[in-house]
């Protein structure tokens, strides 16, 4: 069985169809990359996976569990227990510290536990700057906050939208290093992009376009390196 499925999803609203009769299959540990233009539905994609909206028609399946038939209550269960968010825009409270940060991920799925937190921060490389503001850290730093923040609970997906948006090349390295280290764990990683570069550090590549899967490429030569190009 699939870690996630979708089966003939729509997303439709009015006359605008978001998303048209989307397939898609995730096995445990995989790493893919989702690119398209603006208006092609990777949103929206994200939105459903992430258990945040539900699809207009078709099945949404997490570890076999069809989440377009749950109550909002329960997306919300799912999401906090079973999915990790990255966010471009990286959402830190900035009166908190980077392990307060962090901690607040606790504070919707268990008791907050600053010793886990620092465990997280450990393990993207900021346990020297688990005392700092977001205001004293760099974009890079930031993110790997945001990145410590997702694994907190343990989540089965990583959901990234974005993830090097707003990074410097040589901190989007780090990130995408931190991701190749995230999925030589076992972490399945779903990552949204516009950067070309990143796309193709993952294991499979899929294009959207009109609310559809136009194009998918496996990588042969999977590495979870970035290499940039002048």
């Amino acid at each position: 069985m699939s870690l996630l499925e979708l089966k003939n999803v729509y997303k439709i609203y009015g006359e605008l169809h978001a998303l048209n009769d989307v397939n898609l299959k995730v096995e445990k540990g995989e790493w893919i990359s989702i690119m398209g233009p603006s208006g092609s539905g990777k949103s929206t994609m994200m939105n459903i996976i992430g258990c945040m909206d539900k699809p207009t028609k078709g099945q949404v399946l997490i570890d076999g569990v069809d989440i377009s038939k749950e109550s909002s209550k329960n997306l919300t269960t799912i999401r906090r227990d079973k999915i990790g968010l990255i966010f471009q825009q990286f959402h830190l409270v900035n009166y908190l510290t980077a392990v307060e940060n962090v901690m607040l991920a606790q504070y919707y799925h268990s008791i907050p536990d600053e010793k886990e937190a620092l465990e997280a921060l450990e393990r993207v490389g900021l346990a020297d700057r688990a005392k700092h503001l977001p205001s004293q850290l760099s974009g890079g730093e930031q993110q790997r906050v945001c990145v410590a923040r997702a694994l907190i609970n343990y989540p089965e997906i990583i959901l990234a939208d974005e993830p090097t948006g707003n990074l410097d090349e040589a901190n989007e390295e780090t990130v995408v290093d931190l991701f190749h280290k995230l999925h030589d764990e076992g972490t399945t990683l779903i990552v949204v992009t516009h950067d070309p570069e990143v796309a193709e550090v993952a294991q499979r590549q899929l294009v959207l376009r009109n609310g559809r899967i136009s194009k998918e490429v496996v990588n042969d030569h999977f590495t979870g390196k970035i290499r940039f190009t002048d």
